[in-house]
C-alpha cells in the first residue's frame, strides 16, 4: 500500500475549511464577515467541503495492484505523446513537491491559518478614516438624493408599462429564494415603520431600522428638525471638527464586510474633546442641520449620553421586504 502525501493534505485543506465555517456558526462570528441573509448558503458551502472531503480521502492510499494497473495505464496513453494525442497530463498528486505547488498551496492554507488563530476584528474608526470619513457621509446624502430623483422617473415611467418584465421577476424571485436566512418584512410592514418615523414622540432607532431612519432623515433633514432621536455607536473624531463635534457611527453591510460603509450621524456635545475613537455610546439629543464642504448634514445636539459595551454584533444590515 503506498500513502500519497499531497492527497492526504488536499483532504486535510477540504476538512479544515469545513471546520473553519462551522466554528464561525457555532461562535456566531459568521455575521462578523457576511449579511445573516447569506447563513445558510454558508453552511450548504461547508456540507459541500464535508462532501469533497469524504471523497478525497479515497484517493490518500492504494494498493500495489492498483499501482501497476495505474502506471500501465499511464504508460500506454503517453506512449502517444510523439502523435500529440496523450491526454493524460492532469497531476494526480504523486508528482515531485515543487516551488510553484507550495506557493498553490500557501495561498489556500492563508485564509484558514488567519481564521483559526487570529481572532474576528470588527471595523472601527480607524478603518472609517481610510473609507473617508465624513467626506463619506456628504457624498451618500448627494447620492440618496440623486437616487430619490431617479425613483421618482422611474415611476413615471411606469405609469406607462402595463406588463412586469419577465427577466426582472426572475431575477428577485432567485434573490429572496437565497434570503431565507434574512429578517423579512412585508411592504406594509416597511410603509409602517416609516410611518411611525414621522409620527412616533421621539425617533428610535434600533438597528433594525437604523439604515431605513438614517436615509430618511438624511434625504429631507427640515422635516426632522427640533425631533428628539436616541441610537448607539461607536465614537469616531476627524481632524478639522470642532472640539465639540464628533461622529457617532455605525458600518452598514449589504454582503459582505468587503462592502461595508460607514453611517452616522454628525454630533455636537460639551464633553466631546473626553470621549475617544471607537468608544461606544448611547445617546438622546436633537436633530438639527449642519454643513460639511458645501453638504447639508443633520447634526445632533446631544443632550444625554451613557458609555456602553461594544454590541457582540456591531453592524448594521439592510431590511429586506418580501414582495409576496
Amino acid at each position: 500500500m503506498k500513502i500519497h502525501f499531497q492527497q492526504a493534505l488536499r483532504a486535510l485543506i477540504l476538512l479544515a475549511f469545513c471546520g473553519l465555517i462551522f466554528q464561525l456558526h457555532n461562535t456566531g462570528d459568521i455575521t462578523k464577515y457576511i449579511n445573516p441573509k447569506y447563513v445558510r448558503l454558508s453552511q450548504s458551502a461547508s456540507i459541500l467541503f464535508l462532501f469533497l472531503f469524504f471523497i478525497q480521502i479515497t484517493r490518500i492510499w492504494t494498493s500495489k495492484k492498483e499501482e501497476v494497473v495505474h502506471e500501465h495505464h499511464h504508460g500506454q496513453n503517453c506512449c502517444h505523446h510523439d502523435d500529440h494525442s496523450c491526454s493524460h497530463h492532469h497531476d494526480h498528486g504523486d508528482t515531485p513537491f515543487t516551488v510553484k505547488k507550495l506557493l498553490s498551496y500557501s495561498i489556500i492554507l492563508f485564509p484558514l491559518l488567519t481564521g483559526f488563530f487570529l481572532p474576528a476584528k470588527t471595523l472601527d474608526a480607524s478603518i472609517a478614516e481610510k473609507k473617508g470619513g465624513l467626506a463619506i457621509l456628504g457624498n451618500q446624502k448627494q447620492e440618496m438624493s440623486s437616487s430619490e430623483i431617479s425613483d421618482e422617473s422611474d415611476i413615471n415611467l411606469e405609469d406607462y408599462s402595463f406588463e412586469e418584465d419577465p427577466a426582472e421577476a426572475e431575477e428577485l424571485e432567485h434573490d429572496l429564494s437565497v434570503n431565507e436566512e434574512a429578517e423579512e418584512i412585508s411592504n406594509e410592514e416597511f410603509e409602517q415603520l416609516k410611518k411611525e418615523l414621522y409620527s412616533a414622540p421621539a425617533i428610535k432607532m434600533d438597528d433594525k431600522v437604523f439604515s431605513l431612519y438614517y436615509e430618511e432623515i438624511s434625504m429631507d433633514i427640515e422635516k426632522f428638525i427640533g425631533r428628539e432621536i436616541e441610537f448607539q455607536g461607536f465614537i469616531y473624531k476627524e481632524e478639522g471638527l470642532d472640539s465639540n463635534q464628533l461622529v457617532i457611527s455605525r458600518f452598514l453591510i449589504t454582503h459582505c464586510v468587503a462592502d461595508a460603509s460607514m453611517i452616522g450621524f454628525l454630533s455636537e456635545m460639551e464633553e466631546a474633546p473626553e470621549l475617544y475613537d471607537n468608544m461606544w455610546v448611547k445617546v438622546s439629543g436633537v436633530i438639527d442641520k449642519a454643513s460639511y464642504n458645501g453638504t447639508e448634514l443633520p447634526v445632533i445636539k446631544i443632550k444625554e449620553w451613557k458609555e456602553i459595551e461594544e454590541p457582540f454584533i456591531p453592524y448594521l444590515y439592510p431590511l429586506t421586504i418580501k414582495i409576496l
